[in-house]
């Protein structure tokens, strides 16, 4: 049987791949599950800086839930408690994964996949991707922590139409709305991500890691908010040996190699 979810490093980048190209990269128990397991060892591995999500095939990214697996993963209340769970810690462990992460989207991003594509920092798509949260079609119900990480990217306008109409905008539209961050041709997109990983991951880690942690800071309300730990992380950096390396290599005109220490 073939892994629905793989995970592999290319130097300092940790890549995680939705594997059910069959079936458009649509999630189950299990890949939410798997998810959780490889993004914590990537967070715990001081080699890994920068993860990138992508989905196989090329034709999607994610395309929402593994319809085919209800009646064994969501037949009774416990078992969509379960499967609830497991989905909203998928989201969250990507949202709060404390290194960079970058989404590679070609073709559908729909649903569950247009809400993982939310949580991560980055949003890379090709001309071909199509994306959609279709829950009113459905009559499904959406929790507050969803529609606020999409809120708060998009802004509430560009939220209430995605589902109000619950229809399937295409890769310009998503641009124009401030989902995605670049529309990069399918035959480069790869190479692209590459690239700007690997870039990242050679910055100062720490200063990197400082800044995703303070923006996440700002988007919460002000009452939640922990200013202190913004303050120590980046007294953290100006006590950093990579603070030192950085000036030395700016003056010496070379590459800066961070430790992130």
């Amino acid at each position: 049987m073939t892994d629905t979810l793989l995970a592999h490093k290319e130097g300092g980048v940790g890549i995680v791949t939705f594997n059910n190209p069959a079936k458009h990269n649509a999630m189950s128990l299990e890949m939410w599950e798997a998810t959780v397991r490889h993004l914590n060892e990537f967070a715990k591995d001081q080699d890994v800086r920068v993860v990138v999500l992508t989905g196989a095939g090329g034709k999607a990214f994610v395309s929402g839930a593994d319809i085919s697996k209800f009646a064994d993963e969501r037949s009774s209340k416990d078992g969509v408690e379960k499967y609830n769970k497991a989905v909203e810690l998928g989201y969250s462990t990507v949202y709060s994964f404390p290194k960079p992460t970058i989404a590679i989207i070609r073709g559908y991003c729909i649903g569950g996949g247009m809400g993982l594509a939310s949580c991560c920092d980055i949003r890379i798509c090709s001309p071909n991707s199509r994306f959609a949260v279709p829950a009113a079609k459905l009559g499904l119900g959406y929790d507050y922590p969803g529609l606020k990480r999409l809120s708060d990217l998009v802004g509430p306008s560009f939220t209430k139409e995605i589902f109000f109409t619950a229809r399937q905008f295409d890769a310009a539209e998503a641009k124009d709305m401030g989902f995605a961050n670049r529309i990069v041709p399918d035959e480069e997109i790869e190479a692209y991500v590459k690239n700007y990983a690997e870039t990242i991951a050679g910055n100062a880690p720490l200063t990197v890691n400082a800044v995703k942690f303070i923006v996440g800071e700002v988007m919460k309300d002000e009452s939640k908010r922990n200013i202190s730990r913004c303050s120590e992380l980046v007294a953290e950096c100006f006590a950093s040996k990579d603070y030192i390396e950085g000036r030395q290599a700016f003056m010496e005109k070379r590459k800066p190699v961070f430790t992130g220490s």
